[in-house]
């Protein structure tokens, strides 16, 4: 009796524990994305806005291993022109300046006569170089815990690409009652509100090219729409497929009743 009493009280410590690590968190802020809603789209600018942001600040510790750089120039993403499109025989990889994006990143590779470890300029078939070589070489720059992977972030937190926003803007000093030890951090909308990430963004940190203001709330909101361009980047196609199907859906409907009154016109009942 008492070790099923035991097992039970575990399994409840078990499930109450996520609500009550999250108790006192605060609720992510409404950020008013242009992909929102049916008919939302990604911004461009907002994009590339946000892939500078990655790329100057968080490619430091964070990885995106599932994006590579052609993926850019794909169409919905930062870098998309019609010019380099199925349609016109040509593809991202030919995109000028998805080349010149990726050509300014060094990845690793092997030399092809001796076999060493080498690195050279990415091209837009390469995906994004993580800023660690292994695992263990991330968690030991990292207080013993690896930074994780961000191509599918905005998709794996409750709250997506607002939490994300709302969490790169919510370092602080901590709450009453709350203890951080050396390379801790407060963060009010952090589950627990303890975090080992210090504040990764401030004014003017990113210069942006189209003149945009560098707050903090710009670079976090920006770096967040590009998470969420690359954890789903075919979302623009997916929303114009469902609109063509409702539509193909409703006109079927149309005829379906048509024909119904055609085929049963005269019959009693």
């Amino acid at each position: 009796m008492l070790r099923k009493v035991t097992l039970l009280a575990a399994a409840l410590l078990l499930v109450g524990g996520p609500a009550l690590a999250n108790s006192g968190v605060e609720k992510p802020m409404a950020v008013d994305f242009s992909f929102e809603g049916p008919f939302g789209r990604f911004d461009q600018a907002q994009l590339q806005r946000g892939y500078k942001v990655y790329r100057e600040v968080c490619a430091a510790c964070h990885s995106m291993s599932m994006v590579a750089f052609r993926n850019l120039g794909d169409p919905g993403g930062p870098f998309f022109d019609p010019k380099y499109s199925a349609a016109t025989g040509q593809t991202s990889n030919d995109n000028p300046v998805v080349k010149a994006l990726a050509a300014d990143t060094q990845v690793p590779d092997i030399d092809g006569e001796t076999g060493d470890a080498i690195t050279r300029p990415a091209t837009p078939a390469d995906y994004f170089p993580s800023p660690f070589p292994n695992v263990i070489a991330a968690k030991a720059g990292n207080g013993g815990i690896a930074p994780p992977d961000l191509s599918l972030m905005a998709k794996a937190r409750e709250g997506g690409p607002e939490y994300i926003a709302s969490l790169l803007q919510g370092f602080g000093p901590p709450a009453h009652g709350v203890t951080l030890a050396p390379g801790q951090h407060y963060n009010r909308y952090f589950p627990g509100g303890v975090i080992g990430m210090a504040p990764p963004l401030a004014p003017d940190k990113v210069t942006f090219d189209d003149g945009s203001k560098s707050t903090v709330k710009q670079q976090a909101e920006d770096v967040a729409a590009f998470l969420m361009w690359a954890a789903e980047p075919h979302m623009e196609a997916r929303k114009q497929m469902g609109f063509s199907v409702m539509i193909f859906l409703i006109l079927f409907s149309g005829l379906l009743y048509a024909s119904y009154r055609r085929v049963w016109r005269g019959e009693s009942h």
